[in-house]
């Protein structure tokens, strides 16, 4: 029902397009086509003239040449075929109507870059974003990120191709753990507890689809016994996801301590018709070659992902505020003016 919906708003929208386009239609015959649909259809919401102009927007933002050009690189099969106008334009239709009214609403409120719109609208039809979890990604500015950032994985290698871009889309480079109110260094159970006290601001962090398995999740291997800090199920990769958290920086030993959680989990705690188990090591700091060359001989699919605890300056104090080599010239000049007073 939903899909119909909006495929429904999306064809008002090409009508109106088309018709300013060849008959040089004004933007009052808006107005006018929403009265007349609110007569037509007493019993349906959705005809208010807002809503009929979000129709139109709907259709021009994601046919417009700047959007099209971003989705001849990310939309459908690669190859030749994808750049064909009728293809293309049948591939945008159908992620479009993937998407519930309500994400769309938000996204065409809030968003204005072709390639951040074609990201949400990729991630909110693949995970099933609501409407709530949505909104917390784009305050998140997980398009931001991701693009900013490198992903440190061995993915690609480690899993089939679309299970490999699947997964992909489930890892954030970074994981903004602000919300735990934390300034100072901890140990990894203190991380751990308070992550457990905010599990539910953790999961929204983490991206729908994660559910919660358990913590300290014991695996046993003869007489020994073994702990996964933390342990999920992804509804939508059907594969769990064990996180090992480090209030260290990387180091490659912390790889090799995945993989042999990962082949325990694969063994004893996988259902026949999950994926593989997937690891991310959460830690305080990372370099990308060090991961890179640790992650090379690993036959199990982790990821390597940094958290912080106080977001970065808010942007609107970027730039206003001295730098620290501006404060130390001042700091310079006064010291002997105090010095002689």
């Amino acid at each position: 029902m939903n899909r119909k919906l909006v495929l429904l708003y999306w064809d008002i929208g090409r009508g109106i397009a088309e018709k300013q386009q060849t008959l040089g239609w004004g933007d009052a015959v808006v107005e006018r086509l929403a009265a007349d649909l609110r007569a037509e259809f007493p019993d349906l919401r959705g005809f208010s003239s807002g809503n009929v102009w979000r129709m139109l927007q709907l259709y021009a933002d994601h046919t417009s040449p700047e959007f099209l050009s971003q989705a001849v690189r990310e939309l459908g099969p690669r190859g030749v075929e994808t750049a064909k106008p009728e293809i293309l334009a049948q591939a945008v239709r159908e992620l479009v109507g993937a998407i519930p009214w309500g994400q769309h609403v938000e996204m065409l409120n809030k968003l204005t870059d072709p390639a951040a719109r074609l990201y949400y609208l990729r991630a909110t039809a693949q995970f099933g974003w609501s409407r709530a979890v949505l909104l917390n990604q784009i305050k998140a500015q997980a398009y931001e990120r991701a693009k900013a950032e490198k992903k440190t994985h061995n993915f690609a290698v480690a899993l089939p191709e679309h299970f490999a871009e699947q997964a992909d889309e489930m890892l954030k480079s970074r994981y903004n753990l602000e919300f735990l109110g934390i300034a100072r260094p901890m140990k990894e159970r203190e991380l751990e507890d308070r992550l457990i006290g905010r599990l539910q601001n953790f999961i929204l962090e983490l991206g729908y689809g994660f559910c919660f398995v358990g913590r300290q999740y014991r695996l046993a291997l003869g007489a020994k016994e073994y702990f996964v800090d933390l342990l999920f199920y992804h509804r939508f990769l059907k594969a769990l996801v064990a996180f090992d958290l480090k209030v260290v920086a990387f180091e490659p030993e912390f790889a090799g301590k995945m993989d042999f959680y990962l082949n325990l989990l694969n063994e004893k705690e996988r259902a026949p018709d999950d994926r593989p188990s997937i690891g991310i090591i959460l830690c305080a700091e990372k370099d990308d070659v060090e991961v890179e060359f640790a992650l090379k001989s690993k036959t199990n699919p982790i990821g390597v992902a940094q958290y912080e605890l106080q977001s970065k300056l808010p942007a609107e104090f970027r730039g206003k505020l001295p730098t620290a080599k501006q404060l130390a010239a001042v700091v310079r000049e006064v010291l002997p003016a105090s010095a002689k007073a």
